[in-house]
């Protein structure tokens, strides 16, 4: 490598897979496989080697790429101070694509060595439905996947038929780890992955039961995706020649439940967090993070920016930013172990700043129908219950219906939205004329907005305030 990449220090050749990871994207690679190729290090620790999972067509380009390199690849971290670290990650031991080599997957999961299955699936490929909290059996591919046990194309088909041969070759328990960045994590996973389970195959239920943990976890760093021109610029500032590189922040978190039935990474030696319960960690990021990345996303794109950090070093964004953590998230948010919370806030405006991480807004406003139950509804539930100051999410929910509605920005400039999630019904809540009929959108089913007069009263108003003078217009009214 060049003399700027700084290479691990463990031979790859004595390196065995403990891991079997399904979703191989861009924030796996920033995030667990870090950690993991940091763990390799110790010598005690070489049978944590990570073997990935792609099981999607749509994954050829990089499963490529990525096979050509002998699974290789360089991550860079950008620093807040205008500092990158380049490092090469080799944590990626195997790796197969099920469209080539479905049954390499199955193995992988029956084989003994191989005691956590890691998962990054996003959060719509739980395909828990939105009001009930239910797996949904009536989808194609997931009948599919019942009814065709031996040949799976879902995640929940692959996991059921490998878990069945690890069953009947008596392989012993196994850990189901999600790394997807949404509450109660594990929870979800146990919820998706049994309820498939016990449609298909009630003896293999059973034995899920006494033999799979499915701890919670709570991850974050933020990880652009990777553009031609980025492969281009990160290439040329480094020397090499990767078809698959990666970069994000210099920033990262992973707190854990201590869950795991089969042993686990001493991962707690390169910086991941061991707790019994995650629940405030991820409270405080979801509500503070996550919930300001939903914030921002859409009266940005409607103003016109399409990077995150020009988004945030315009001054009235961040403000916005700032008085939503304070006012509408700071008072439900206690802070977890010895974290200083004004400390965690300024950091994330920093995060968010960040010029060389340079996040692209389209990507926070990507599935919005999946991220507003998770992010924003559990808190404006409890502000909506103690009458607290609505304004800023009532802006927020105008904006969203907005950007779905009309496709225009303040600028005049159309787009396409990216919505995989929306229902029929949605779809009708969209194109529908009177706005009020739109909190009755999948994304708000936790909550009857239309029964909150002060809610829907503030949510008219921007509503009009945006389409009549646009979404910044509108923003400076409310500030």
């Amino acid at each position: 490598m060049e003399n700027n990449i700084i290479s691990y220090r463990y031979n790859r050749e004595q390196v065995k897979p403990g891991i079997l990871h399904i979703g191989v994207g861009n924030f796996h690679r920033a995030h667990e496989e870090f950690f993991t190729n940091k763990l390799l290090e110790y010598p005690d620790q070489q049978n944590w080697g990570i073997h990935g999972a792609m099981l999607l067509p749509s994954d050829e380009h990089l499963y490529k790429a990525l096979t050509k390199q002998g699974n290789e690849y360089t991550l860079t971290a950008c620093g807040r101070d205008g500092k990158d670290e380049t490092c090469q990650i080799g944590s990626l031991v195997g790796l197969d694509w099920a469209v080539e080599n479905p049954e390499a997957i199955l193995f992988a999961i029956e084989n003994k060595d191989i005691r956590i299955i890691t998962l990054t699936i996003t959060e719509g490929g739980y395909n828990i439905e939105k009001g009930t909290g239910e797996f949904i059996l009536d989808n194609n591919s997931v009948r599919n996947d019942l009814q065709n046990p031996h040949s799976p194309k879902t995640a929940f088909g692959f996991v059921a038929e490998g878990l069945r041969r690890r069953k009947n070759a008596g392989n012993g328990p196994i850990t189901i780890l999600s790394c997807d960045n949404l509450q109660h994590n594990g929870d979800t996973a146990r919820k998706s992955f049994t309820s498939f389970v016990r449609a298909q195959d009630s003896e293999l239920a059973a034995w899920m039961e006494e033999n799979v943990t499915f701890p919670n976890s709570m991850v974050d760093r933020i990880t652009p995706a990777t553009r031609p021109e980025d492969i281009a610029r990160l290439n040329s500032k480094n020397g090499t020649n990767d078809e698959a590189p990666v970069y994000c922040e210099d920033f990262i978190q992973w707190v854990i439940e201590d869950k795991f039935i089969a042993g686990r990474p001493a991962w707690e030696r390169v910086g991941v967090e061991f707790t019994d319960d995650v629940t405030a960690y991820e409270n405080m990021k979801l509500s503070l993070l996550n919930a300001s990345h939903t914030l921002l996303s859409y009266p940005s794109f409607l103003a016109g920016y399409r990077k995150v950090d020009d988004a945030m070093h315009d001054i009235r964004i961040v403000r916005f930013v700032r008085t939503f953590m304070d006012k509408d998230i700071t008072p439900y948010v206690p802070a977890p172990g010895n974290t200083d919370l004004n400390l965690y806030k300024q950091t994330l405006i920093e995060r968010f700043s960040n010029r060389t991480v340079s996040d692209q807004v389209a990507r926070l406003c990507f599935d919005g129908i999946s991220k507003f139950p998770v992010y924003i509804m559990p808190n404006l539930i409890k502000m909506i219950r103690d009458h607290a100051d609505l304004t800023r999410v009532a802006y927020l929910i105008a904006a969203y219906r907005h950007y779905l509605k009309y496709k225009t920005d303040d600028k005049g400039t159309t787009f396409e939205i990216a919505e995989p999630w929306l229902t029929p019904q949605d779809e009708k809540l969209i194109d529908d004329n009177e706005p009020a009929n739109f909190l009755s959108l999948s994304a708000f089913g936790s909550a009857d907005l239309k029964k909150s007069d002060a809610f829907v009263e503030l949510y008219m108003k921007m509503v009009d305030g945006i389409k009549n003078s646009g979404a910044m217009h509108m923003l400076e009214s409310i500030l």
